[in-house]
């Protein structure tokens, strides 16, 4: 998810840098630091990355579920 949001945000030219850290792979948690130019509000940057992959995120879902309802998926059946 870290990187995910990381490449979104990124695609943001008032984006100067994003990185993201992961403290322990244990805990449900990530590090954010976004640097933007000219002062701007990293705020707005997260809220409009996180906007954006929602939508991607519902675009795959909708054809992932088309695909399923017209049947074009790969099958595979296992041989005994």
């Amino acid at each position: 998810m870290g990187n995910a949001l990381r490449w979104m945000i990124m695609k943001n030219p008032k984006v100067q840098f994003c990185g993201y850290s992961v403290p322990h792979p244990s805990e449900n948690l990530i590090q954010l630091r976004i640097q933007m130019f000219d002062g701007l509000s990293s705020l707005n940057a997260l809220l409009e990355a996180l906007d954006n992959l929602d939508g991607v995120c519902e675009s795959v879902e909708e054809r992932y579920l088309t695909s399923i309802q017209e049947g074009r998926y790969e099958r595979w059946e296992e041989k005994s």
